[in-house]
């Protein structure tokens, strides 16, 4: 599920509907449904006026409850197996979506990154030491 909801954040909702529809994963299914109801009750309870103005602002998964069971095996033994849920949140926002939605606005040069490293490594204090 998370590499699902990491897909469709920044995406806006119809190209996130429209991704989601040939992911193969299983959870991709319950993705999509979750994101066109939220959009369905945008529409109808938050006053957006259209539906198709919309983005996915924040999309992850929570652990949700590990029921634990037996399976049987051969010669009176068995087996413990555990069947795992999880909680599936999405923040829908009304406008275009942001332009770089992973990405900082400001890349920064192979100097600046050197500089920004040396100058850590001057700052950084050794404990226990002179």
């Amino acid at each position: 599920m998370w590499y699902v909801a990491c897909l469709v954040r920044g995406m806006t909702v119809d190209e996130a509907v429209k991704q989601l529809t040939f992911v193969p994963q299983k959870g991709a299914a319950f993705v999509k449904e979750t994101i066109l109801e939220a959009q369905n009750l945008a529409v109808e309870r938050h006053n957006v006026e259209f539906k198709s103005n919309l983005w996915v602002a924040e999309s992850f998964v929570g652990k949700g409850v590990v029921i634990k069971g037996m399976r049987r095996h051969a010669r009176g033994r068995i087996g413990k197996i555990e069947y795992f849920h999880c909680h599936y949140f999405v923040r829908l926002e009304e406008g275009t979506p942001p332009k770089d939605y992973y990405y900082h606005s400001r890349k920064l040069s192979g100097a600046e990154l050197l500089e920004n490293w040396v100058k850590d490594m001057r700052k950084r204090n050794i404990s226990s030491s002179l």
